[in-house]
């Protein structure tokens, strides 16, 4: 019983999509230091020359409770970044994937004689102008 639950665990552990996953999470992991790096180390002290100090260090206290804004405001810009990051990547993978299937369809889909639009191979009348074929 143990054994085969051992196994049933090893086909899915080695299955395609959960290791892509797991080498998404080291890579993502690993470049979100670079981003914090980026932030905390870079980004922060050039902002900070607009405060007058670190801008991590930036807090506000109210009824003895330290509120550090500035860290916050440094996790927000972390966090724009790595969506600007993954959605650029993600476009850019997209925009890939679609040239192969632009020349395909390009080159399967005729187009209306009268308005232009592409067609479906086996339509007999245009869906736009509605002309017969």
């Amino acid at each position: 019983m143990f054994k085969k639950f051992l196994l049933e665990f090893k086909e899915f552990a080695l299955r395609g999509n959960v290791m892509s996953l797991a080498v998404g999470l080291i890579i993502g992991s690993a470049f979100q230091g670079v981003v914090n790096s980026l932030t905390d180390n870079i980004l922060s002290p050039i902002i900070g020359l607009f405060a007058g100090q670190n801008f991590d260090y930036l807090e506000l206290s109210i009824f003895g409770i330290n509120l550090r804004y500035g860290a916050f405001i440094t996790s927000v810009i972390n966090f724009i970044i790595m969506a600007f990051i993954v959605f650029m990547l993600i476009r850019t993978m997209n925009k890939l994937l679609s040239l192969g299937e632009k020349e395909k369809t390009a080159a399967t889909s005729p187009l209306c004689p009268y308005c232009k639009t592409k067609l479906h191979p086996e339509a007999t009348r245009c869906p736009a102008c509605t002309s017969m074929l």
